[in-house]
Formats: structure tokens, C-alpha cells, sequence
């Protein structure tokens, strides 16, 4: 016997009920690509509804127009992503809690300094059955130690939360060249496969890998190898000190994070979000291009006047993640451990000039310590 039209509109209903919801908080460069790619599998998958949800950080425009007005009429983020379309199933809505409300995944991708501000609006906001993800690079540095943005996310949401990185440069993403990502997830790979299928294109492949903290420190400490990579460029040492550079950069990576959780794997050093997230932002990124000014103006522009000036409101990562990251190596006693680190810090902060990048050779890092690195933590 057919259906009653009572039944069908039930199962109707039913089948709304259980389709994914996603909201993307950020809408810099890389959170509206996140919104694009997102939102061109939501409108073909059935399992999700078609409409995402980008909170924007509300701004008026030269042109006297609210940037999120502007988005909605235009189907663009004319500021961060000009000459793009986001798709005209995402909505700009510059209300956090009401862009999050009815959520069920939530894609956060804000520069990580806001995170704890809006993680704290967040909390009592939200669905209890939401998953999160992170495509944010840095970390919180506490009394207690360093907190990975994942793990801020749950702690102050009480939501479990996957990571996303990889060779992801966001304009390259954004005209459809080829790249790859990987997401990090703990324990429930069926999530982690979830993610996967939302940000998967022909053009962007994912992969998932269970190393939540290997595949997030990947993200956040090549940012700091990019601004060494642009104190070379800016000081035209060549390719092969840039190369030594990037060599050195990831096997200080690898020691610092598995000197912080011994859970990481080496294997996701090989994964897009390790050597390759390393090599196109040593080659390409915002970071390195900033770096590359400040050496060239012998380190007498800040890196603050040089973001302003460059990137019209993108904000750097490496700069203070370097900041973070030397903070904790000085409450461990480990800055002779890594004297790249190091040596980005202390010239990213006025202390030793950009020539100094090449002189941490002076030293020999123990990184041999790894054969026992429990100890250290």
C-alpha cells in the first residue's frame, strides 16, 4: 500500500532531522575557502543540509557597507577573498550565537589568539551531540603548560574536536589547484570519515590519520620555520641555506612534538600536514613573505607595522606561535634543544639581528634526547 501523504511528509521531517548542519566560525582568507569547499558538498551530499553558516566578524567597509551585507549580496568576501564565489548556499551572519545555534558540526578557523574569547561566548551555546574540527594554527601557552586549540575547544566546550591541516594555501585553494590536507581525529574514526567526505573535492584530497597533536603541532610549528625560511629569502643567503633551513625546521618539529606527547607517530611527519604543509609555507606563505620584509629592512620595522602594512587584516601565526613556543622551552630548560626556535624568537622580537638565523650552527642541538623523551615532558 503507497504511503499516506501524512507519512511521507513524516519521513520527510525525519530525514531534515538527521542531516548534518555546519557552521563555519571565520571568515579570514582560508575560513571563507573552508566555506566554499564545504559548501559545494553539502548542496551534493544528502546526509547534510545545504545551507553553511559563515559567522563574520563584523567590519565596515571603506565603501561605508557592513562586510557581512556585502558578503550576502555579493556572494563574496570581498575583503579577504575578492573575485571569489563562496557558493550561494553560505550565509554570512555575523551574530556567533546565532550562526551557531542549530549546528551540528562547526568548523572553527579564526586566528588562534581569539580563540579562548570566543570558545568562552561559545560555552552553554551550542548543541550537546555538535562535533568540531579546527583548521587553526598556533596554541595557548598556560601556567600549566601548552594547550593545542583542539584541546582548548573540548575543554571549554565539552565537545570532541578533530583538527584539519595540510599544504593548504588559501588562494591556491580557492581557484581550485590541486592540493591535499589531512585531518587528525582521537578515537571515532566514523567522525573523522564524516569530515573527510564535507571537505573533499576533486581538487582537494583528504585523508584522516589518528594523531590529533601529531597532525596540529605540524600545522602550527611550520609557521615558525616559515619565518626562518624568510629571514633567508629577505637576506638572499640562496637555496641551499634555505634548504638547511626547512631540513632543521622539521626535525626540530618532530622533537618538540614528541617531546610534548609521546602519542605522536612519525609517520604523520609524511602526511600533507607535515613536510608538505612545511615546504609550501617555507615557499609561499603569509609568513615567510612578512619575514622576508622584516629582513630585508635589516629588522628595523616590527612585524607588527610589516602585518599591517602587507596583509590587510590577515593576521600572522608565526610570529607568536614562536613567542609561545619559546616560552615553554624556557620553563623547560630547553632551549639549547632548539636553537632554531630559538633563534627565530629572539630575532622576531628585536634581540639578535636577522643574520642570526644561520649562526644557531654554532650549536649542537641534543635532539638525541628523543630516545628517552618521557623524561623531558
Amino acid at each position: 500500500m503507497a504511503p499516506t501523504a501524512s507519512e511521507t511528509n513524516f519521513s520527510d521531517d525525519d530525514e531534515q532531522l538527521h542531516k548534518s548542519k555546519v557552521t563555519v566560525v571565520g571568515s579570514g582568507n582560508w575560513g571563507s575557502v573552508a566555506a566554499k569547499l564545504i559548501a559545494s558538498n553539502t548542496l551534493k551530499l544528502g546526509s547534510f543540509h545545504d545551507e553553511v553558516r559563515m559567522w563574520v566578524y563584523e567590519e565596515i567597509l571603506p565603501i561605508g557597507e557592513k562586510l557581512s551585507e556585502v558578503i550576502n549580496r555579493n556572494n563574496e568576501n570581498v575583503k579577504y577573498l575578492p573575485g571569489i564565489k563562496l557558493g550561494k548556499n553560505v550565509v554570512a551572519d555575523p551574530d556567533l550565537e546565532n550562526a551557531v545555534k542549530d549546528a551540528t558540526m562547526l568548523v572553527f578557523v579564526t586566528p588562534h589568539q581569539f580563540m579562548e574569547g570566543i570558545c568562552k561566548r561559545l560555552a552553554g551555546k551550542i548543541r550537546v551531540d555538535v562535533e568540531a574540527i579546527s583548521l587553526i594554527k598556533g596554541m595557548e601557552v598556560k601556567m600549566e603548560g601548552p594547550c593545542m586549540i583542539s584541546t582548548l575547544i573540548t575543554d571549554l566546550l565539552g565537545i570532541n574536536c578533530c583538527v584539519l591541516m595540510g599544504a593548504n594555501i588559501a588562494n591556491e585553494i580557492a581557484v581550485e589547484k590541486f592540493s591535499e590536507a589531512t585531518v587528525g581525529y582521537r578515537e571515532n574514526r566514523d567522525v573523522a570519515e564524516r569530515w573527510v567526505r564535507l571537505f573533499s573535492t576533486p581538487y582537494f584530497m583528504v585523508s584522516a590519520v589518528q594523531d590529533v597533536e601529531g597532525v596540529e603541532l605540524c600545522g602550527t610549528l611550520k609557521n615558525i620555520v616559515a619565518i626562518a625560511a624568510g629571514f633567508v629569502d629577505g637576506l638572499e643567503m640562496g637555496n641551499n641555506t634555505k634548504a638547511a633551513i626547512m631540513r632543521i625546521g622539521l626535525r626540530e618539529m618532530k622533537a618538540f612534538s614528541k617531546l610534548l606527547f609521546s602519542s605522536v607517530r612519525d609517520s604523520t611527519f609524511f602526511e600533507s600536514c607535515g613536510v608538505a604543509d612545511l615546504i609550501t609555507t617555507c615557499l609561499g606563505g603569509r609568513n615567510r613573505k612578512v619575514a622576508d620584509a622584516f629582513a630585508r629592512n635589516g629588522g628595523k620595522r616590527s612585524f607588527d607595522e610589516l602585518e599591517a602594512e602587507m596583509l590587510q587584516g590577515q593576521k600572522l601565526q608565526g610570529v607568536s606561535t614562536a613567542r609561545e613556543v619559546y616560552e615553554v622551552l624556557s620553563h623547560r630548560g630547553w632551549l639549547e634543544l632548539f636553537p632554531l626556535f630559538t633563534a627565530v624568537h629572539e630575532i622576531s622580537s628585536g634581540r639578535l639581528p636577522p643574520s642570526a638565523i644561520v649562526e644557531y650552527s654554532e650549536h649542537t642541538p641534543r635532539l638525541n634526547l628523543l630516545e628517552g623523551s618521557a623524561q623531558y615532558c
